[in-house]
């Protein structure tokens, strides 16, 4: 359950990431509400999760989750742009998660 929670934590990391920088520094009212409420959710299943696994490998992956999904997501919205060297430093974050994850 811990892993779970930690995945979606991640999730939600990636969520406040772009909320806040679509909140123009708090001046529009949406994204600065999404940032505040996913930011909570985010570190309550953060420290839901490290009450079960490692403090390190928890927050390197809810790190990791968030900032690809970050990446992808503004690249999938052209916001950044997507090169092969970047693709796959990004892939590189993966599979560190994922590595993570199997020596758990």
């Amino acid at each position: 359950m811990s892993w779970l929670v930690l995945i979606l934590s991640g999730v939600l990391e990636a969520v406040w990431a772009t909320a806040l920088g679509r909140s123009e520094g708090f001046t529009r009212p949406g994204p600065t509400v999404t940032f505040a409420v996913a930011l909570a959710a985010s570190m309550a299943g953060l420290a839901y999760a490290m009450r079960e696994l490692p403090v390190g490998t928890s927050y390197v992956v809810w790190v990791g989750i968030g900032a690809v999904l970050t990446v992808a997501y503004a690249a999938w919205t052209g916001t950044e742009p997507l090169s092969v060297v970047r693709l796959l430093l990004i892939l590189g974050i993966v599979g560190c998660v994922v590595g993570l994850k199997l020596v758990s």
